[in-house]
């Protein structure tokens, strides 16, 4: 396993510097310079040029990527062109409520989900089973920002039990039931979505774990169908799930976007949408070099949880 570990990490050294070469290109073709953000709108040409000269954004693309991966090696990710403040503390200030929401979301959905995928697989073709497929592809189906445009206009708006967004309400300390009032909301809508999807291939697996024949053998013996769901049918059904689970750890840098921007939530998804809108351009690729990292850690992670899910993988 150590020496799989190891392959997997210097392998992932020039992955990771193929995403940074790829982003930095991407992002420095869109249209406009951050030389705007420095200037009025009465700006001439002149100033322009001369705001960009300062900033090395006049110098090539090449010459700018290897300063700025310079920069990265001597641990800095520059400075914001908008907010003149250090890249890495405004991605460390947008990290802690990002992982709050997403892993809140991600725990609430897998403890939904599981449970209402075994049941579904224990009762195939059936009535029950029906709804339970039907309402996830319902919740798989609506888009996030229609989700929560709804449910801040019914629960919010017209019934007034919870916040229309942000994370705290100013005035009242951002004590820890204020906190889950704002996270009620935005965790529904992540929740929907990853719950539905996890619904389906705890289901899949469910269903084919129990027609094999150990299945069979458990049933023979006269065991009993908690201890056979769950010690043997679920054991051996994990290993899709671990895959779904590690592309949904994934996501827990990066953030929602979409949700984020409609709950106003202080994330790295927001600050994403307001670099891009901005063209800042330091932020936006700081926040793809954290977000490469969280991928790839999240993969290493999933790769070991097949090692401890089924003892029959092994890494050489």
């Amino acid at each position: 396993m150590a020496s799989y570990l190891i392959r997997r990490l210097l392998i992932g050294i020039p992955v990771l510097l193929g995403v940074t070469v790829i982003n930095f290109f991407i992002i420095n073709l869109a249209p406009g310079s951050p030389a705007d953000l420095y200037l009025s709108p009465t700006a001439t040409p002149e100033d322009v040029a001369r705001t960009e000269a300062e900033l090395g954004l006049n110098q090539p693309i090449f010459v700018q990527y290897v300063r700025w991966l310079t920069q990265l090696l001597h641990g800095d990710l520059g400075v914001s062109f908008q907010n003149r403040e250090p890249v890495a503390q405004l991605i460390g200030d947008r990290i802690g409520p990002t992982l709050l929401l997403m892993g809140t979301s991600l725990v609430v959905a897998y403890l939904i989900a599981i449970p209402i995928g075994i049941f579904a697989a224990r009762r195939k073709n059936t009535a029950a089973d029906y709804s339970v497929v039907g309402a996830s592809f319902l919740g798989i189906s609506v888009p996030h920002f229609f989700l929560g445009l709804a449910v801040i206009y019914l629960f919010a708006l017209q019934f007034g039990w919870f916040p229309t967004g942000g994370m705290l309400t100013l005035g009242r300390g951002g004590g820890f039931v204020d906190r889950v009032e704002h996270l009620v909301l935005p965790v529904t809508v992540l929740a929907t979505a990853i719950a539905a999807n996890m619904v389906r291939y705890v289901r899949s697996s469910m269903i084919d774990a129990f027609g094999q024949d150990y299945i069979r053998t458990a049933r023979a013996k006269g065991l009993g169908g908690f201890t056979i769901t769950n010690k043997h049918a679920l054991r051996n059904a994990l290993i899709p799930v671990v895959t779904v689970i590690g592309v949904d750890l994934s996501a827990l840098i990066g953030g929602a976007i979409v949700t984020e921007q409609i709950f106003q939530w202080p994330g790295i998804g927001l600050l994403t949408i307001q670099s891009i809108g901005s063209r800042d351009y330091s932020v936006l690729m700081g926040i793809n070099l954290i977000a490469a990292i969280a991928v790839f850690a999240a993969n290493l992670l999933t790769d070991v949880a097949y090692a401890v899910v089924d003892p029959r993988v092994a890494y050489a």
